[in-house]
């Protein structure tokens, strides 16, 4: 790369050590892996089919068999987006809608849902539409003198 030329992804420098050469395996005693090839001798490893999938204890029950198994995850969760009341100081709107947050990037997905938690104070009456509200953050913009519609 010349001095005054621009750093861009067409000139990026490899950083140190980023490229190796291969370790040349099966190439003669020489070499400090030949003949088994850094395998060692006999044994499952060995084999050309040796490696066995992760978690696999030789034909012993699995740990993760034998675990007892509790609970239950649903697949069908979606998880809320978060934003906390000292996020709104930011807003310049009395009226919060998700599609004023998404503008004002408080959050990614407009159609996914909205909770606002209580961290942080209200600072002004807000007027909150579409989102839900955890009690708290409720009461705290409800003595701030704003409200909650549905």
């Amino acid at each position: 790369m010349a001095k005054n030329e621009e750093l861009g992804l067409h000139n990026l420098p490899a950083p140190e050590g980023a490229h190796k050469e291969p370790k040349r395996k099966g190439r003669g005693t020489g070499s400090g892996l030949g003949k088994t090839a850094g395998r060692g001798h006999k044994g499952q490893r060995s084999r050309a089919s040796g490696n066995v999938r992760p978690g696999f204890e030789g034909g012993q029950m699995p740990l993760t068999r034998r675990v007892p198994k509790r609970g239950f995850t649903n697949p069908f969760r979606v998880a809320a987006q978060v934003v906390n009341l000292r996020d709104l100081a930011d807003v310049a709107d009395e009226t919060i809608t998700p599609a004023v947050l998404m503008e004002r990037g408080l959050v990614s997905r407009a159609n996914a849902p909205i909770k606002i938690l209580a961290t942080g104070d209200a600072t002004r009456a807000y007027v909150i539409h579409g989102c839900a509200v955890s009690k708290s953050a409720r009461e705290k913009i409800e003595q701030a003198g704003g409200r909650i519609e549905d």
